[in-house]
């Protein structure tokens, strides 16, 4: 059990975010071929592309956070599974961080979306009329858990976010996609047919209001460093039933002091941070 437990803090940064205020005041991308440098929770990004804040099938929350930037390859997933969604007649997506302009750690929020290849995509299904970028920081983002986390709130919960989910697990180059227990015991327990892309939902903490989407390492990319597998099946079994029984890591009591997590970082990443 210990290994797992030093996996998972080192997967997602459980520990707190990072200090990390030079990566956060840098305002633009640095030059060159966009590369992933390093692994999710501790590296960089050179050349990061920016989500365009306004697109068919979603929009751009948060924005004061210049948190739009990624891969081509994140632009185009966001993108492409916002298009389908539309054609399947849902509401427009609130899509929430992908990373920095320079990827590297964030000083709240994520100890994860470093290289690019992360990104948030809220839950939410009855997004409000488009609003205007600069009136993004709080749009309604209701949870699919109830608040006293004893397991899905039925009022909020429908098929379109199955379907959401589904359509976002069976896309290409997806290596997971982080959700809440009760998120996916509910899956496990009603999906039916084709059930083999229930082994791209894996839990985590929290992830109740909004999904995480990681994306592979691309092809071209030879410093970026690629997770480990997790299942070997769908996942509904002893690896979510461990979760209801004995939680491999859990959230620190509120108001207690966090250890920060200081990643380190490739030495590339260096030059990335300094360069004009």
């Amino acid at each position: 059990m210990k290994w797992f437990v030093v996996f998972l803090l080192a997967a997602f940064g459980i520990h707190g975010a990072a200090a990390a205020a030079d990566w956060s005041t840098v305002s633009t991308p640095s030059p060159g071929p966009t590369q992933s440098i390093g692994f999710y929770s501790a590296g960089c990004l050179q050349g990061a592309q920016p989500l365009p804040l306004d697109a068919p099938g979603y929009e751009a929350i948060r924005i004061s956070r210049n948190r739009y930037w990624g891969q081509p390859v994140m632009v185009d997933y966001i993108q492409t599974l916002a298009n389908r969604m539309h054609a399947a007649g849902q509401a427009h997506l609130y899509i929430g961080d992908i990373g920095q302009p320079r990827g590297g750690p964030a000083p709240t929020g994520h100890a994860s979306h470093q290289v690019g290849l992360d990104a948030d995509i809220w839950f939410e299904r009855q997004p409000g009329a488009r609003r205007v970028p600069a009136d993004r920081e709080n749009p309604r983002l209701r949870s699919l858990v109830r608040a006293d986390d004893t397991g899905i709130d039925d009022t909020v919960y429908t098929p379109a976010h199955v379907a959401l989910l589904r359509t976002a697990a069976e896309m290409p180059n997806v290596d997971r996609i982080f959700v809440n227990k009760f998120i996916k015991q509910r899956i496990c327990q009603t999906a039916t047919g084709n059930r083999t892309w229930l082994n791209k939902l894996v839990v985590w903490l929290g992830h109740d209001e909004h999904f995480h989407v990681r994306l592979h390492c691309p092809p071209g990319n030879p410093q970026c460093q690629p997770q480990a597998a997790y299942y070997a099946d769908d996942g509904c079994g002893e690896p979510l039933d461990l979760w209801f029984r004995a939680p491999p890591v859990s959230l620190p009591p509120p108001g207690a002091p966090q250890k920060p997590y200081r990643p380190k970082l490739p030495a590339a990443c260096n030059a990335i941070l300094s360069a004009p």
